[in-house]
């Protein structure tokens, strides 16, 4: 691979910001260079910061592109003084570390151009880091399932969140499984929203013994679907909508109507279902933003904790 040590002065909403080796392949499949990371977060942007915006931000960067190192940047790089960090205090080791803030397209930019191919925002923001915004459940697949069997069992947890006055959102998460997020936008704890997470996710598991696994463990995953509820904390990130991901092609997170989960489970077809980058900048345009109540909507969970399933 091959870098451009051009420095480019970009004017960003009236801030400077220096992006560099912009002719450096990042893709090598798709000979897709740094420029086109810089571009694309450009164009998606304000669908990036709808839900991005004022939450610390693990970086998964990528200084080399997808077939080099990359690693998980939790503490906050060196940065220009523009870009804001927030200072996290975690209970449960005691160590206290400066988290980036990304609050604006500049600050996005610079991310994209330190090689951040990934954004994995926190639930809370800098202002209220021990109130999360949301509740979230990973679904993922132990080889041989797939899709199909995430699928069934997003739909059982939207039922489930349903029985509990509660709506709920989905996205794909740029790899092999789905995200579902409850927005509460209310004054919630994380062991609120852990322990409800935790004890849905337990009924799903008695409910759905065979198909469903809360156990990270992988020697018990095999054709289940992990209902990871543990993203549930402080401190712990979850990829953001419409993030790109670090894989061979561009993969991304994209948001998905309810529909289209309810389709792959009626067809066992997932033809239709939206992948790479260009999805994402394809549906963003002619659907609008799916996941855009997940920043906005109120909800309250409810006191009693998990509800039974339908």
């Amino acid at each position: 691979m091959t870098a451009d040590s051009s420095v480019v002065t970009a004017d960003v909403d009236g801030r400077a910001v220096r992006l560099s080796n912009l002719d450096k392949v990042f893709w090598p499949a798709l000979a897709l260079t740094k420029r086109w990371l810089v571009a694309y977060y450009d164009a998606m942007a304000e669908a990036v910061l709808a839900h991005a915006s004022g939450h610390p931000v693990t970086l998964h960067r990528f200084p080399d592109g997808v077939d080099g190192s990359h690693w998980y940047q939790t503490r906050a790089p060196a940065h220009p003084e523009w870009v804001e960090t927030a200072t996290f205090r975690p209970e449960r080791t005691g160590k206290v570390f400066d988290v980036v803030v990304l609050r604006d397209r500049s600050s996005l930019l610079w991310a994209a151009n330190s090689g951040a191919i990934e954004l994995h925002p926190y639930l809370g923001t800098a202002d209220a880091l021990e109130e999360p915004r949301a509740v979230v459940f990973d679904l993922d697949p132990g080889t041989p399932a797939g899709m199909r069997e995430v699928a069934a069992v997003a739909l059982r947890l939207r039922a489930a969140l349903a029985d509990a006055a509660l709506e709920s959102f989905v996205k794909t998460s740029g790899n092999l499984g789905l995200h579902v997020y409850v927005p509460l936008n209310r004054p919630h704890s994380y062991a609120e929203t852990k322990e409800f997470a935790r004890r849905l996710a337990g009924i799903l598991e008695r409910r759905m013994p065979e198909l469903v696994v809360t156990n990270m463990a992988r020697r018990l995953r095999a054709g289940k679907v992990l209902v990871d509820w543990s993203q549930n904390d402080a401190g712990k990130s979850t990829v953001a909508p419409y993030s790109l991901r670090g894989n061979p092609i561009p993969t991304a997170s994209i948001p998905l109507a309810w529909d289209e989960v309810e389709r792959v489970v009626r067809r066992g077809d997932t033809s239709h279902l939206p992948v790479t980058a260009t999805d994402a900048i394809t549906r963003l345009d002619e659907l609008g933003d799916l996941f855009g109540p997940v920043a906005t909507l109120q909800q309250t969970l409810p006191e009693s904790g998990a509800t039974e399933l339908r």
